[in-house]
């Protein structure tokens, strides 16, 4: 199994002071450790090391960071914006790149995103469906490339329509052929494939920030459409996606958060990269990625915040989800997600955070109860 290991933000932070004089570590450990917000609206950085070991990729190392900033310093309603990036490579010569941005324009009248990105990387593959096994799991060398852009224009108060466009090519490799990857019937474009989609989306939007909600709303409809235009066996039908965020604070340390996202592709005949994929950090955290896909994903969670001072704060959560086929949704189908995790805001005034949880999802007969780790920059929703 892979274990990847984001070093702690402390750690971080010592490295940081003491390569420093002794009056620059003062100064810095003055301003990590401060409650006070910086109130020039400033920009951030930060930067965290991976490292990790796993026995099919070797030892990784890289790092994760987020820049953040202004595109209007002067007006207190302009959004902040965010460049992340990720960059880890391993000792097997397996790499994984991310450029992801988040721009708002002065006065929130445009939202631009795009994102950037390069993996050649192995993973578990377990199948299709709701119900895969552990014991049939499959590692597969997939080499991915992804570009994607949107644009959103503001209508109004909190509404916003927008466009977007992506391409994505997949190539697998199953080194250990004989396993469920090869075998499987079901199993559409098993080689790979190219897909780009062109979408439009509609927001509606009154959230009182987007870094660190306290109150407002959030949802967002989207949906795109693949023509077809690589022949073969590429996708070639339509996806659509909805987010639904809401935020209420029960007082100035406690805040509720509960998020809805519904995700639905194809009719059939799916190839099996594009199958909506159960479990990541932002929602049902726990699972594996990738463990459980099908042409439908829905799943629910609630995170109850509490922000002990303005610079720590942990959270509890819970959610539930499944995923599911053309007319095969059962609420008894749905998995339980349960966890709990700390918050440190390295930046008060935009409240980003480095955000480590842990959760732990189903167990199914046999098999180990399904958990996870996480180190994240900013919040899960």
């Amino acid at each position: 199994m892979k274990k990847r290991i984001l070093l702690p933000i402390f750690l971080l932070l010592i490295t940081s002071v003491v390569s420093k004089p002794l009056f620059a570590q003062k100064k810095l450990i003055r301003k990590l450790f401060s409650n006070s917000a910086d109130t020039t609206r400033s920009s951030s950085f930060l930067a965290l090391p991976v490292l990790g070991y796993a026995q099919e990729t070797g030892v990784e190392f890289g790092a994760v960071s987020l820049y953040s900033f202004y595109t209007d310093r002067t007006d207190t309603l302009t959004r902040a914006s965010r460049l992340t990036g990720v960059a880890t490579f391993t000792t097997k010569s397996q790499s994984n790149f991310q450029l992801k941005s988040d721009i708002w324009s002065p006065g929130n009248n445009y939202h631009y995103t795009s994102e950037l990105r390069y993996k050649n990387f192995p993973f578990n593959f377990y199948g299709t469906g709701n119900s895969t096994f552990q014991a049939n799991e499959d590692r597969i060398t997939q080499k991915l490339f992804r570009i994607n852009a949107g644009a959103e224009k503001r209508f109004g108060k909190i509404t916003y329509t927008g466009i977007n466009a992506s391409f994505e090519s997949y190539r697998f490799i199953d080194k250990a052929a004989g396993g469920i990857y090869t075998n499987d019937p079901s199993i559409v474009d098993r080689d790979g494939g190219k897909v780009l989609f062109i979408g439009v989306s509609q927001i509606i939007d009154n959230r009182n920030s987007n870094t660190y909600t306290t109150s407002g709303s959030y949802l967002k409809l989207n949906y795109s459409y693949a023509p077809g235009l690589f022949g073969g066996d590429n996708f070639d039908g339509g996806m659509f996606k909805a987010d639904l965020r809401s935020f209420k604070s029960f007082s100035k340390k406690v805040v509720l958060g509960v998020n809805g996202l519904y995700q639905t592709i194809g009719n059939g005949g799916t190839p099996f990269y594009l199958l909506p994929q159960m479990g990541n950090d932002e929602m049902m955290r726990g699972y594996y990625t990738g463990r459980y896909r099908d042409e439908n994903l829905l799943a629910l969670q609630a995170e109850l915040r509490l922000r002990l001072n303005p610079r720590f704060g942990f959270v509890g959560f819970a959610g539930t989800g499944t995923v599911y086929g053309k007319g095969n949704f059962r609420v008894g189908d749905l998995k339980p997600s349960l966890g709990g995790g700390f918050r440190y805001f390295f930046d008060i005034e935009k409240g980003l955070s480095v955000r480590m949880d842990y959760a732990f999802g189903e167990k199914r007969p046999g098999e180990e109860r399904q958990k996870g780790f996480y180190l994240s920059l900013g919040e899960s929703f």
